[in-house]
């Protein structure tokens, strides 16, 4: 596995420990954590199917196991048929099948070559032979990497130049774990990564025929010869299981089903969506295609369920509005939230002013608030966690470390905003700190003082 797992942090604060603990389920049980049964930092596959039996078990989940569901209808109500002859209803329905089918990019004669899915990890099997991989994904890279040692040449392509994830924040970008084919191409060790697009593939003499055209080289166009081709060009939701009266819109390469802000159906009322397919709304943006980002989006996906179906408004605590009030809830989620962590600019807190009382909501995702689920019409902060732009050698940043100048801040730091209605008003950084600790008098506290004391006198002047 890639994701973190980090046991030790310093910290004994069990929310805190989640900014590091990549794996681990929500719950109210302190024993249930990934963090319990390895301290691996990089967790053997097996381990995490261990922890989801336990955890599954220590909930007691109603779970039908060894069933497939084969078809969905809908009438009035949702109808599902399984691979055992059974029919569920239900009002409403929650989809969290994951990427269950190998996305197929659409090149001529992509059917001769393997999947990453079911080609052979054995390297013996590609003993000096040439290979082309398709796709510069962590998969990619993986499957590389086991051929190195036997393979003849690797070549690596995809139309777009490699992203890393240390560079972009994203880590579904290409891992540090899985880089080491790096070395092998910049020290001329027969492989290579290359950007191109892929024209067709044939099959001729016993060889696979290539025809590429290379992004960076003034249209250059070549024909490249392998033994072997596979793709590792990512994973798609499979629609097949729906009826034509409530087929999802799908987007983005029909790899995923189209989403509001609710995670719902942008076609088909009442269905819903959760896990890694929630990343629609975010994609490569935050972390929603992995445990740690999507386990936020649910709790947020139950709450708006709750408010929309049952009338229950969205939890919320009420704090004086007082510069020192707001400074002291909002640094305090700041310094402790896990949800708005791990899920930087995507999930925010909301303070809602009111008379005389502030309302504070905890991790709704920004744009369910920009549609309007809130009904927003008078002043309203919110308070998120997000990265500044990356401009060049993100190891060579020029940084300023002035509280003045905080809206320069790269790294990881919070952001305050203010909102009219749908208008925004004012916005306020507080510069990065190396621990990402915002605790300091003259760096964090007395900025966010200043900004909250300037923008409740704004409020009052326009009331």
């Amino acid at each position: 596995m890639i994701s973190v797992n980090k046991v030790y942090t310093g910290y004994n604060n069990p929310e805190i420990n989640l900014r590091w603990d990549w794996n681990s389920l929500l719950s109210d049980d302190p024993e249930m954590l990934l963090t319990r049964y390895t301290q691996r930092y990089f967790p053997e596959a097996d381990v995490l199917v261990q922890y989801l039996n336990d955890y599954a078990d220590c909930f007691r989940l109603n779970i039908k196991y060894g069933v497939r569901v084969e078809r969905i209808e809908k009438q009035d109500k949702f109808k599902l048929y399984d691979s055992n002859n059974c029919e569920y209803y239900g009002k409403r329905l929650i989809v969290s099948t994951g990427f269950s089918q190998p996305y197929i990019p659409p090149i001529p004669g992509i059917e001769l070559t393997e999947n990453y899915i079911d080609v052979s990890v054995n390297s013996a099997d590609f003993t000096n032979q040439r290979v082309l991989v398709i796709g510069k994904g962590n998969s990619g890279f993986e499957t590389a990497e086991n051929l190195i040692e036997t393979a003849a040449v690797i070549h690596i392509l995809s139309p777009d130049s490699l992203t890393m994830a240390w560079k972009s924040h994203y880590v579904g970008h290409l891992r540090a774990v899985n880089n080491n084919f790096l070395d092998t191409y910049q020290l001329k060790c027969q492989n290579a990564v290359l950007d191109a697009t892929i024209k067709k593939i044939e099959r001729q003499n016993g060889k696979l025929v290539v025809s590429v055209s290379y992004a960076h080289a003034n249209g250059e166009e070549e024909d490249l010869i392998y033994d072997r081709v596979i793709t590792c060009a990512g994973f798609r939701f499979d629609h097949n299981i729906f009826a034509d009266n409530c087929q999802p819109y799908m987007a983005i390469n029909d790899r995923f089903p189209a989403q509001t802000s609710e995670w719902e159906s942008s076609n088909v009322k009442d269905l819903y969506f959760a896990g890694v397919l929630m990343q629609m709304r975010d994609l490569k943006k935050t972390t929603s295609g992995f445990i740690h980002g999507f386990r936020y989006n649910i709790r947020a996906l139950f709450k708006i369920l709750q408010k929309k179906y049952c009338d229950c408004p969205w939890p919320s605590y009420e704090i004086d509005i007082s510069p020192e009030s707001l400074v002291i809830a909002s640094l305090r989620r700041i310094n402790s939230s896990s949800g708005l962590w791990q899920q930087f600019g995507f999930l925010c807190d909301l303070i809602v002013l009111s008379n005389r009382i502030a309302h504070y909501y905890e991790e709704v995702p920004v744009d369910y608030i920009q549609d309007g689920k809130f009904d927003l019409h008078s002043n309203y902060f919110t308070v998120t966690l997000e990265f500044g732009k990356v401009e060049g050698d993100p190891f060579k940043i020029e940084r300023q470390p002035l509280p003045e100048e905080a809206n320069s801040s790269v790294f990881l730091h919070p952001v305050i905003r203010h909102f009219h209605g749908s208008s925004l008003i004012a916005e306020k950084h507080l510069l990065e700190d190396l621990d990402a600790e915002w605790k300091k008098e003259q760096a964090h506290i007395q900025p966010l003082r200043n900004f909250f004391n300037s923008q409740l006198c704004y409020t009052n002047a326009t009331v």
